[in-house]
């Protein structure tokens, strides 16, 4: 999995190309969470995510819980 983050004013742009599965969450997960210092604004874009698990989405749901507490999760172009 490729993992591009954009931090623009406090807006956190991730673009994940890949597969999000037991191998790659964990990685997604510690980068993640080195990067949400004065984030308010998470955006996640699917659009070459070719596959997610369930490892993956516990990922995303520790991401919302943070997100909840300091701004706001938005995760586009799901396919």
């Amino acid at each position: 999995m490729k993992v591009d983050f954009t931090n623009n004013n406090g807006v956190l742009t991730v673009a994940l190309d890949g597969r999000l599965d037991t191998t790659t969450a964990p990685e997604l997960e510690t980068a993640l969470k080195e990067s949400f210092e004065g984030v308010e604004k998470l955006v996640l874009d699917f659009a070459c995510l070719e596959y997610l698990s369930s490892a993956g989405l516990r990922v995303l749901l520790a991401a919302q819980k943070t997100m909840n507490k300091q701004g706001e999760m938005i995760i586009k172009n799901v396919n």
